[in-house]
């Protein structure tokens, strides 16, 4: 287990996107919850998903995305010599694993010491809704298909990681009877997220923040 990995399950100690899995909170919205600021809709997506948006730097053209990235990461490795991209992945993909879980249960407990308070309190708002229509979420993590980091930045004392997930889950919501009422048993979807990771590069804590997500089409 690696540096970055401990960095980003540590958060969760010391404090990580449906009407279904964090997606559900991080990712997607059907409009039965409660609209929240910075929410878009991205149509069409399972019940219950919120997102959280930040503004997004435009990339150089003519293949310049790689070197702004590349340059992003030595700039915060520079400031924190424990830092690597590698471990950064590894770590994201292992958080990515936990959130999901974690919203499909609604685990608020877990994810408290991993959400910003504005993501946190979009992932309250979908859970609630989903309780008070009697809905149960029912998600399984079956593949990542890819996680790669897709910006890189520090914005004076913040630094901020972008990482694209593609993933393959099994996505199920039931009535309080039992019955589906959303999603198919006997098939995967193929979902596709933004999650921005954040940390404040003066601070002794070295574990990051799940900032924002959103849902990008494929």
């Amino acid at each position: 287990m690696n540096d970055q990995f401990i960095d980003i399950i540590l958060f969760a100690m010391v404090a990580v996107f449906l009407g279904l899995r964090l997606r559900s909170v991080l990712g997607r919205r059907t409009g039965a919850e409660p609209p929240a600021a910075g929410v878009v809709r991205p149509a069409p997506r399972p019940a219950g998903d919120t997102v959280i948006e930040l503004p997004t730097r435009r990339r150089p053209a003519n293949g310049g995305a790689d070197g702004v990235i590349a340059s992003g990461l030595a700039a915060i490795a520079a400031v924190d010599p424990r830092f690597t991209p590698e471990g950064f992945v590894e770590g994201s993909k292992r958080a990515f694993a936990m959130i999901v879980e974690a919203f499909a249960k609604g685990d608020e407990r877990s994810l408290r010491p991993l959400l910003s308070d504005e993501v946190f309190r979009n992932f309250q708002q979908a859970v609630a809704a989903r309780r008070q229509a009697g809905e149960i979420c029912q998600s399984e993590l079956e593949q990542i298909v890819s996680a790669d980091i897709v910006e890189a930045l520090s914005d004076g004392p913040t630094a901020r990681i972008v990482m694209r997930f593609v993933s393959r889950q099994l996505i199920l919501v039931r009535d309080a009877a039992g019955a589906v009422v959303e999603g198919n048993p006997d098939q995967n979807v193929r979902l596709t997220d933004l999650w921005t990771f954040a940390r404040d590069l003066r601070s002794a804590d070295p574990n990051w923040l799940l900032v924002a997500t959103r849902s990008q089409e494929e």
